[in-house]
């Protein structure tokens, strides 16, 4: 099997070689930072150059400060960013590391990535000096699984990305507050109809109509000052906060609660809405009852995408089309997005970027509310969740000669001073040794990664996530959940086993279909019961 991947990761990248290299350097989307082109390099003749390549222009500015700071801190090193096109780029990593002058010692890339590059000699283990900590003692295990195959570690976790629950914390507050209110008015209605009913009066000597007038007057009085008081003395701003808190979903069954009860502003259009159309932001409903290559997604022997939970889970997710009736062709993640700061939704789901684009927005007076990051709910009391997420990394060359230099700054650049990262890239970094995740919001980002399942790397699924991405449109436009992840579960297994598969078919169990019939018959009795209940106050 590991000759048959190499063979795979090889003939992957023999294939575009002859093209991209026929086309010669000038060819190549390869563009040295500015701070460098101006550079005569014969003045830093007697310093080793290491060349880091990346592919994302947001990361131009803060990689070049680094360059500039491991300079200063190791002045026999010059590092030398370079941005190139992301297309085809492995293939030109390669091309670069064969036939240039300028071979990158170092280049970031996303950990799905990581067998075809290790497989085709462009990925090297990591190097930890014995005397420093290792990269398990300071990275999440989600971090550590992102960069292990065949259990080594080839690269060094970066930055991340991965999906969260966006809230608008406006709306939960001023519901909660109207709670609260309620809930205070409540009580002191009944404790003064409990006064009421015990017969005790403030003058029972008077005259009995006189009585009757002074005392309704008094308790009118002391109602209205009882009223405000005790108002004021339970809406707290800390009941509030409180409150709201509690109004945060654990399961999706608590997000449709909340809807059902919830009286929304007239802006309101949903409570909850996110990209169905997108798998990143659908992961979370199977994440945690998928597997796909292990626990490092690279193990071909361990790919387990039809079983009971998972079905059950999609049939959670194709339900919800019935609560929040969401077009799979017309939806997009920024739309959605920006539904969200127009305050026309209530809840959503969100990768890290959504941070830097809303502060944009409170910042230019678009954003008129407050909001909160926190964690993915679980589909049900039963049924966990997982997110997916991605983790950008420092890989070293199999072909630089300087490996054991570039190794020394590839952990400098993932350890070191990160806490700018987000401020000046919009990136969460891997690393959380410093100040970035005291902030309650990016520190949501971080738990919901420790928890997350890390991109396989398996060059035989590459497919899989489109796949996938699919056969949850389908279902959530009707199609029989369990059926549909039969055929792509046979799809995928016989790429790996090389020839046709068969999944032998799962039953549910009678009982849950039988559970779940009861629960909507209940349903619908409580609704008739209402029903029943308000014509009957009506007439």
């Amino acid at each position: 099997m590991a000759l048959k991947k190499r063979f795979i990761a090889i003939l992957a990248i023999a294939l575009l070689a002859g093209g991209v290299y026929a086309a010669g350097k000038a060819g190549m989307a390869i563009y040295r930072t500015e701070e460098t082109e101006g550079e005569d390099d014969s003045l830093f003749g007697h310093r080793e150059t290491l060349y880091l390549w990346y592919t994302d222009e947001a990361l131009t500015d803060y990689l070049n400060s680094v360059a500039v700071s491991y300079s200063e801190y190791q002045d026999e090193v010059r590092v030398v960013p370079v941005y190139t096109s992301g297309l085809e780029y492995l293939e030109t990593i390669n091309q670069a590391s064969l036939h240039s002058d300028e071979t990158p010692d170092l280049y970031i890339v996303s950990n799905d990535s990581l067998e075809k590059a290790y497989l085709a000699g462009l990925a090297s283990e990591v190097q930890i000096p014995e005397d420093e900590t290792p990269m398990q003692d300071i990275f999440p295990e989600a971090a550590i699984h992102a960069v292990t195959y065949q259990g080594k570690q080839i690269a060094y976790p970066f930055y991340f990305e991965t999906s969260c629950f966006l809230y608008n914390r406006t709306y939960l507050e001023d519901w909660a507050r109207a709670q609260l209110e309620a809930e205070a008015d409540l009580a002191m209605g009944e404790e003064a109809q409990a006064l009421a009913d015990s017969g005790e009066t403030e003058l029972e000597t008077a005259d009995a109509d006189e009585s009757e007038q002074i005392s309704g007057d008094a308790n009118e009085s002391s109602e209205a000052a009882l009223e405000t008081d005790d108002t004021q003395s339970a809406v707290t701003e800390e009941a509030i906060v409180a409150k709201a808190e509690e109004a945060l979903p654990s399961t999706i069954d608590d997000i449709l609660s909340f809807a059902d009860g919830y009286d929304a502003p007239e802006q309101v259009e949903a409570v909850f809405k996110w990209d169905v159309s997108d798998i990143f932001y659908n992961y979370f409903f199977v994440g945690d009852h998928i597997d796909v290559g292990g626990v490092d997604g690279d193990q071909s022997d361990s790919i387990h995408i039809y079983n009971e939970d998972a079905i059950r889970c999609m049939q959670v997710y194709q339900d919800l089309n019935q609560f929040f009736s969401i077009d799979t062709k017309e939806i997009s993640y920024d739309s959605v997005l920006q539904d969200f700061m127009d305050g026309k939704i209530v809840y959503t789901v969100a990768t890290s970027d959504a941070l830097t684009k809303i502060e944009e927005a409170k910042a230019e007076g678009s954003f008129d509310y407050e909001y909160g990051i926190s964690r993915l709910p679980d589909v049900s009391e039963t049924l966990s969740s997982a997110s997916l997420s991605v983790t950008q990394c420092v890989v070293v060359n199999g072909y630089s000669v300087q490996k054991e230099t570039a190794n020394a700054f590839a952990r400098y650049l993932t350890e070191y001073d990160t806490d700018s990262l987000l401020g000046r890239t919009g990136k969460l970094p891997v690393y959380a040794g410093g100040t970035t995740y005291e902030e309650p919001n990016a520190a949501a980002y971080m738990e919901e990664y420790k928890n997350s399942v890390p991109m396989p790397k398996m060059i035989e699924t590459s497919n899989f996530w489109v796949e996938l991405e699919i056969a949850f449109a389908k279902i959530w436009d009707g199609d029989d959940a369990n059926e549909d992840l039969k055929a792509l579960s046979e799809k995928i297994m016989s790429q790996v086993v090389g020839e046709a598969y068969t999944e032998e078919y799962i039953d549910l169990p009678a009982e849950t279909e039988e559970e779940e019939a009861g629960t909507e018959e209940a349903y619908t009795e409580e609704e008739s019961t209402e029903e029943e209940s308000t014509e009957a106050e009506t007439e």
